[in-house]
């Protein structure tokens, strides 16, 4: 044992969990820690925003698996990241912010820059700690890392009262965790006795599917799904979190599901008699109205949270455990079905009804991120804001591994994109990352193009400038008679604000310009470049099932655009049919 202060304790636990980067910005209640991590050898990125050191914090675990951190002061640094928190707490994102406090004995006083943090936070985190004493510091800081990171991941916040910092006490590491009522890892094993219920309805189905979401991910469990899906034939199909679970490229892949999913693959689910989810939640996006969902099918639903079980849709046989476990012990039991005739019958769907976009004046987003996963071979990381290009991205550009896919999901925060993907280029420095925007998306946390220039990070921006929040545009087209309510930006010369801050700017406003800027953007490897393209400004994303419909029920469909204006010239490139992909 030797005596420490709270920050140095801090930074050494830290460095024990294996952190080797924090996101985040000083201030007064914080100094103690920024002088301490100054000291060590963790890297601090000093971002320009604290919503920014959140995403950051968010992209960085989304890309590597591991816990994401960020630091921010109290009041406004602490309130600045409740957007961040809430996004990871949505996705299941192992994060752990750490804010600065007001002194103990004023909590409560109204003192400067003192906001109720723990109260704050608390419905959006796995759980959160607020030391009052500085030998509580060790163990909380133990504790916050594995809640984070066992059993469905989440954020856990650590609120520090200042004097918790510059205090001393004996240091001793706690090498046993205890905490009451949390053991996620001492869980009882899956029951045999569903194991063997959904390895039954499996054998006996004729036309079952796969639904995969981010469990699939977070469990590391992509290398035994493949291996299921391809002993039994199974098809699959992800929710917008699962993408990367299962190679797109691969014939048994029907890409994604849901609001903005493939037509065929929203009908396919509709005609299946066994649906089985895997590390999904089956949430709104993806069933549309819940008890219409895959109507004739037996559902079986494997899930490390019992509390996603039946709280949407009702299923027949629940499994609750560990997703990567549960493959592996049915893949032991399971005898594959016949599928052929099934297969067939999707591969005619795949024929009939293709997602498919037609050509116009200006360039389109759909072509540009074909361009793009042609470009990358379907390797890179992809980070997106929440729009239109969000679904386009999902849509069109072909993801064939685990953690390439970085977009908020569940709480669709706008502003996400670039600055999780700083995040995700810190985590991966060898990977190429692209950030897939709209302008509006974007222009919200623009200002850490700043982080991005000061750290030669080569990240690549496509901004899709349409002029429009264009999600909120296309709903006032369909459902509010074109009455454009405020969706109509500020115009934006993003080019000139790239080179401002030391990136490469390029402009793009015609078709045939599209592939060389994206070349030129893969050979820059010292600095941020920003693609500024200037696409169809009332391009729609299809198809789309409207709020309160059923998920076969589709606008914009094949049929509906070749009734608009003859058969759409360009299709979403499909798998191979014989693609086998490793996961690796």
């Amino acid at each position: 044992m030797s005596k420490m202060k709270g920050a140095q304790i801090l930074v050494e636990m830290l460095r024990r969990e294996g952190v080797d980067i924090v996101f985040g910005i000083p201030g007064g209640v914080n100094l103690p820690t920024f002088d301490a991590l100054h000291q060590s050898p963790i890297k601090v990125i000093l971002t320009v925003h604290e919503q920014g050191a959140a995403h950051m914090a968010d992209g960085y675990a989304r890309a590597t698996g591991k816990v994401g951190v960020c630091l921010a002061t109290s009041g406004p640094g602490a309130t600045n990241l409740v957007t961040g928190i809430a996004t990871a707490f949505m996705d299941s994102i192992p994060m752990v912010a750490l804010t600065g406090q007001v002194r103990t004995s004023v909590i409560g006083n109204d003192a400067f820059q003192e906001v109720d943090t723990i109260g704050i936070t608390r419905p959006i985190t796995k759980h959160s700690y607020l030391i009052k004493d500085v030998q509580d510091l060790a163990r909380s800081v133990r504790e916050a890392f594995y809640i984070a990171r066992t059993g469905r991941p989440g954020p856990v916040l650590i609120d520090l009262p200042v004097d918790s910092t510059i205090n001393e006490t004996d240091f001793t590491y706690p090498e046993k965790i205890e905490i009451r009522g949390y053991r996620p890892q001492a869980a009882p094993a899956p029951s045999q006795e569903q194991i063997q219920k959904a390895a039954e309805a499996i054998t006996q189905s004729k036309r079952p599917i796969l639904y995969v979401g981010a469990g699939v991910i977070h469990a590391s469990a992509a290398v035994e799904l493949a291996d299921f899906a391809r002993k039994n034939q199974i098809p699959v199909t992800t929710s917008l979190l699962g993408l990367g679970s299962f190679p797109e490229t691969d014939g048994l892949s029907l890409g994604m599901l849901g609001m903005h999913g493939f037509e065929y693959t929203n009908l396919a689910v509709a005609q299946c008699d066994l649906l089985i989810g895997v590390g999904a939640r089956f949430d709104d996006r993806v069933t549309g109205k819940p008890d219409a969902f895959a109507r004739n099918a037996t559902k079986i639903h494997i899930d490390v949270d019992p509390s996603s079980i039946n709280k949407t849709v009702l299923v027949d046989i629940p499994i609750v455990g560990d997703v990567k476990e549960v493959l592996q012990k049915l893949s032991r039991i399971v005898k594959a079905p016949d599928t052929q005739s099934w297969l067939r019958e999707i591969k005619q769907m795949r024929s009939k009804y293709p997602l498919t976009y037609r050509e116009k004046e200006k360039p389109l987003p759909q072509f540009i991120v074909q361009q793009i996963s042609e470009a990358t071979k379907g390797n890179a990381i992809i980070a997106t804001g929440v729009g239109q290009h969000q679904m386009w991205a999902a849509q069109y550009y072909q993801f064939n591994h685990p953690r390439s896919l970085i977009t908020s999901g569940g709480l669709g925060t706008m502003g996400f994109g670039f600055p999780a993907a700083i995040g995700a280029q810190f985590g991966s420095p060898k990977s190429i990352v692209w950030d897939i925007d709209g302008d509006g998306s974007f222009h919200m946390t623009c200002q850490e193009l700043a982080t991005a220039a000061r750290h030669k990070l080569p990240i690549k921006v496509a901004i899709m400038n349409n002029g429009y929040h264009g999600m909120v545009r296309q709903w006032q087209d369909l459902f509010y008679e074109s009455r454009y309510a405020q969706c109509v930006l500020n115009p934006v010369d993003f080019v000139k604000l790239a080179e401002a801050n030391g990136c490469v700017g390029i402009r793009v406003d015609e078709k045939k310009q599209v592939r060389p800027a994206i070349d030129r953007a893969m050979k820059v490897d010292d600095r941020p470049t920003i693609i500024e393209f200037m696409v169809e400004q009332k391009e729609d994303c299809w198809p789309m099932i409207a709020p309160g419909k059923a998920h076969d029920q589709m606008l914009g469909t094949f049929e509906n655009l070749k009734q608009a204006g003859g058969v759409p010239q360009h299709r979403r490139h499909e798998p191979e049919e014989e693609a086998k992909l490793s996961l690796g």
